[in-house]
């Protein structure tokens, strides 16, 4: 497994780091606009941000396929350069225990959302390191080659409550919750994992989180400067 390159969780962790951290919605949105995404709407470097900064459905689709993309692949990679089953949910595959080389793979989920929330090459293009995303599109990537049953959970339960609430925010807070209430219901050994991983995810949504239970949250809005930032 040395030859591979990501023959160690750390590895790995950083590999997923850096390729999250590509900001597909910023390189789009400056492309087509010359505009900088961060100035506009919640100031996120994300696909719903492409849509309110370019007023465009079809930038939003490209962006949001790049961002589960940078979280799909190389977690599909380096669970076959592992030798695990690419389209077995990763419990499943554990089998008789968690090996060093296995814990690259959730090393790799890990790494790519952190990169994305906290994008390197945005920290040294605007010369300072904060948060640029919120992980939704890199995480429902990561997850689909991660565990497929995760990320058809997760995205049913967030879609379900946005359209019964009308409010993006509780859509995306309530699918966070919903990962390690899954793993937990399906008694996956993996489940302290799914648990770090819904927290993650949440962390980025809880100021935000809170201003909705304040009232202070609009609902469904898609036009730039009509929703706060965050």
């Amino acid at each position: 497994m040395g030859a591979i390159g990501l023959s160690t969780p750390l590895l790995s962790l950083v590999a997923g780091y850096l390729i999250g951290s590509i900001p597909f919605a910023y390189l789009i949105v400056r492309v087509v606009t010359g505009e900088d995404i961060t100035t506009h709407g919640t100031g996120n470097v994300g696909s719903m941000n492409v849509r309110r900064t370019t007023g465009s459905w079809g930038w939003f689709l490209l962006a949001m396929f790049c961002d589960g993309f940078k979280g799909l692949i190389p977690v599909a990679a380096v669970k076959a350069l592992s030798g695990l089953p690419v389209i077995v949910p990763f419990g499943v595959s554990l089998g008789g225990g968690l090996s060093l080389v296995a814990l690259t793979v959730p090393a790799m989920v890990l790494g790519a959302v952190l990169g994305h929330n906290y994008s390197l090459w945005m920290a040294v293009i605007h010369r300072r390191f904060a948060r640029t995303g919120k992980g939704l599109a890199t995480g429902a990537g990561a997850l689909l080659a991660y565990d497929w049953r995760y990320f058809v959970a997760v995205v049913t339960i967030g879609l379900l409550t946005i359209a019964i609430t009308r409010y993006m925010m509780a859509g995306q807070v309530t699918a966070a919750f919903t990962l390690p209430a899954v793993a937990l219901a399906l008694r996956s050994p993996d489940w302290p994992f799914a648990l770090f991983m819904g927290l993650l995810v949440y962390a980025a949504h809880h100021k935000r989180f809170v201003g909705l239970l304040r009232g202070r949250e609009p609902k469904l809005y898609f036009e730039d400067r009509m929703g706060p930032r965050g």
